[in-house]
């Protein structure tokens, strides 16, 4: 009777690690589109990432480097205060992006340009991304905001 239920419970645990095992390798895939990492311009220029990674840029727009096209390609700059890395992309900007605000970009670094397929900018006057500010902070640049 005991061999009976050891086995069971044997058993048991092993199925629930199976569908441990089987569902965090379900999660991962599920998320690996998802993850993107951020760096400042600086790191990218020190270190090109490889042009089919995806990841996120944030920093500053650099002053007198927005270029709106005939079409909805805009050209502009992100700095982070060492270094500035051009962006270009193509789609609608949000409302409050200007030069000399902070934005956060997802897309592929490719021939020395920044490929964006997403721009977000600042929401109010105050926020910034943790990210940007950390990244601004280390170069020297970063102002508090007046209160």
């Amino acid at each position: 009777m005991k061999s009976l239920k050891k086995q069971r419970r044997i058993q048991i645990i092993a199925v629930a690690v199976v569908a441990l095992t089987l569902s965090t390798v379900l999660i991962g895939y599920a998320l690996r589109d998802g993850i993107n990492f951020f760096r400042a311009p600086s790191q990218i220029v020190a270190e090109p990432p490889a042009e089919t990674e995806v990841f996120r840029i944030g920093g500053l727009v650099e002053e007198g480097s927005l270029v709106r096209g005939e079409s909805e390609t805009v050209r502009f700059s992100v700095t982070d205060g060492g270094a500035s890395v051009p962006v270009t992309f193509t789609g609608v900007l949000p409302d409050l992006f200007e030069e000399n605000q902070g934005m956060v970009g997802t897309g592929r670094y490719i021939n020395g340009v920044f490929e964006a397929t997403e721009i977000l900018a600042k929401h109010d006057e105050t926020y910034m991304p943790s990210e940007v500010v950390d990244a601004l902070k280390a170069q020297g640049v970063y102002q508090e905001p007046d209160s």
